[in-house]
Parts: structure tokens; sequence; C-alpha cells
């Protein structure tokens, strides 16, 4: 039931964002690009809104957020219950789970970068 909400939420919102792409494209070229900003996108100068910005609200684009919604169900996490063994890649590329990590009772410690 979940999955069905949405792909429902995600297409209505794709339709929605398709159509004022086309009937308002100036527009919703600076709505995107205000976006880019709160993700700090655009502040790769060789990553224009040419290069992104099309590909908003497009069939692949559909693909993807649902894939990600609809994996980020199988993740939850709860305060004093076990923890999500989700897929990680090591810095080899190697597919591993989060609890491989794990080494008898010593904490494990999460630390995210980037690489931009």
């Amino acid at each position: 039931l979940q999955k069905i909400l949405i792909l429902l939420h995600v297409t209505t919102c794709v339709i929605i964002g398709k159509t004022l792409m086309i009937l308002f494209p100036n527009a919703m070229k600076r709505y995107i690009l205000k976006q880019g900003e709160k993700s700090r996108m655009n502040e790769n100068p060789k990553f224009t809104y040419e290069n992104w910005g099309p590909t908003f609200f497009s069939f692949e684009y559909l693909l993807f957020v649902l894939k990600v919604k609809w994996k980020g169900l199988e993740d939850e996490a709860y305060e004093g219950h076990p923890a999500p063994n989700t897929p990680v890649v090591t810095v080899n590329g190697e597919v591993r789970h989060l609890l491989d990590f794990m080494r008898d009772n010593r904490p494990l410690i999460l630390n995210f970068g980037s690489c931009t």
C-alpha cells in the first residue's frame, strides 16, 4: 500500500512539474536553479543547468525517485531497536552490509564525506 501511495504521489508531482516546464519554461528554470543552490549543485562551473535541468520531471527522473523512495521504506531505524543492515559500498567498490563491519562489542562509527 505504501508503494502505491508513493507511486501516485511521485507520478502526480512529475506530471505537474513536466506540465509547468512546458507552460512556463523560464519560471521553472529559475525554480530548478534555486533548488540547485540549496543542494549546492550549481557551485561546480562545469555542471551547468543545461546538463541536469532538463532531466527534471523526465521518465528517468520518475524511476529514480521511485527507486530511492521505495528503498527508503526498507531502511527504517527506531531508537532502541537494531539498526537496519543496509548495503554499503566500500572504498574498493565492494558491496557489503553495514553490520558486516561490527567487531565484538565495539561501537560502529560511520563517517560520511564528499568526493566533489
